[in-house]
């Protein structure tokens, strides 16, 4: 590390230390501290892909933090306003807020979805092969032959076990979850699902949604697909385009279907380290998507919404729902909002003893999906080594007391 030292105003107060010897007092309403900065060394010493599990929250009650700084939020509302003042109506040239797509996103959504459905249809041959473990008091998963010890169930009656988990057998949605959405019709002319609207508007997963309004048809859920921009009149979107246009993409090299001779005759090994790569490309599209296409989160519950706004269905029972009258704190998502990582366990030794709970602050974690794929014969991903803490020698349950 380079540390610089601000030290320019002690040259030029020699005749307070004077002062000091007469008044102590008197200097310390106009002293200056000595600043110290450090920057990043240049030679790279920083591991850029140092990255830990993300912590929860410390209560029910906190708020989920916000992706962009409020500050910039409350910057942009307030050039937006300026800039509706300044031209009240105007044509939106920006896809996709004019209601136009965009065309380098549309393979992109292509993309995401066959990943999607390639994970999906891994992980049914995987969980076959590595068991998947749940807990039938609490959310928590566990990848391996036997479960975990350590003691972290927050079910019912939870103290009266002394905290331990009571293992079950797992399903694929407990590796993997997608949460639902509200499909939209029209995602810039009517964005919000009303409250009586909530029955009969149909849900579906969130990254589906998010790929239907990049370009992805559906036959099942239709959407509109507009020909020409739409106007903004004080904030309000107006659309002048005479019929309403079904428009179906027909580009055989974007096929969304799912090609299921891909699997047939992998082992396992190959078919795990298919998934894990569906895996980062999924994620990775996602990223792109979000980019551009705007995905709203309730900032106490895991509702999600993707669209220009959220929806207003009251429904929310978290925390200080009564004051909002069951409506979502809507606020800009992230991408594990759309695909659930669910953080299990690593299991450096599968046929070793089960993880104990005098042990826990030496073990790592790491998503469902990548912890199954690696017992199933993948390699560890680059990205997740320091997650799962592969540099870590956990020490012996007779050492623990020598271990600092």
């Amino acid at each position: 590390m380079h540390r610089t030292y601000l030290s320019s105003s002690i040259f030029h107060h020699f005749d307070s230390l004077k002062k000091l010897q007469l008044s102590p007092t008197h200097l310390l309403v106009f002293s200056r501290t000595l600043t110290v900065e450090t920057t990043d060394a240049p030679d790279g010493d920083y591991d850029h892909l140092y990255a830990d599990i993300p912590k929860p929250a410390k209560s029910k009650s906190e708020r989920k933090p916000y992706p962009t700084p409020m500050k910039v939020l409350v910057q942009r509302a307030k050039q937006e306003r300026e800039a509706r003042k300044l031209q009240p109506c105007k044509l939106l040239e920006e896809p996709p807020d004019n209601g136009l797509l965009l065309p380098e996103l549309v393979g992109v959504a292509h993309q995401v979805y066959r990943a999607r459905e390639l994970i999906l249809l891994g992980l049914s041959k995987l969980v076959n092969v590595v068991p998947v473990l749940r807990c039938s008091h609490c959310f928590e998963v566990h990848i391996g032959q036997v479960g975990h010890e350590i003691r972290t169930c927050t079910g019912p009656k939870s103290g009266l076990r002394n905290a331990t988990h009571v293992w079950r057998k797992g399903r694929i949605h407990d590796v993997i979850y997608f949460p639902k959405c509200y499909h939209l019709f029209d995602r810039v002319g009517k964005p919000r699902v009303l409250h009586n609207e909530s029955r009969k508007v149909k849900q579906l997963p969130a990254i589906v949604e998010l790929c239907i309004q990049a370009g992805l048809n559906l036959e099942n859920h239709p959407t509109k697909r507009r020909t020409l921009p739409v106007y903004s009149i004080e904030g309000r979107i107006v659309d002048f385009e005479s019929e309403t246009n079904l428009v179906a993409i027909e580009d055989t090299t974007n096929d969304s279907r799912l090609d299921l001779s891909l699997t047939k005759g992998l082992t396992s090994k190959e078919l795990s380290i298919l998934t894990l790569d569906s895996w980062f490309e999924m994620i990775s599209g996602v990223q792109k998507i979000m980019e551009r296409y705007g995905v709203h989160t309730c900032g106490y519950c895991p509702e999600v919404q993707v669209g220009p706004k959220g929806h207003k269905v009251r429904n929310c029972r978290a925390s200080k729902h009564q004051s909002r009258n069951g409506m979502h704190a809507w606020q800009e998502a992230t991408v594990f909002d759309l695909v659930g990582p669910n953080y299990v366990w690593h299991v450096a030794d599968v046929s070793g003893p089960p993880l104990s709970n005098d042990l826990k602050r030496f073990y790592g974690k790491a998503p469902a999906v990548v912890e199954l794929c690696v017992q199933a014969g993948a390699p560890v991903p680059g990205e997740y080594r320091s997650m799962m803490r592969l540099d870590v020698v956990p020490p012996c349950r007779d050492e623990l007391d020598l271990v600092t």
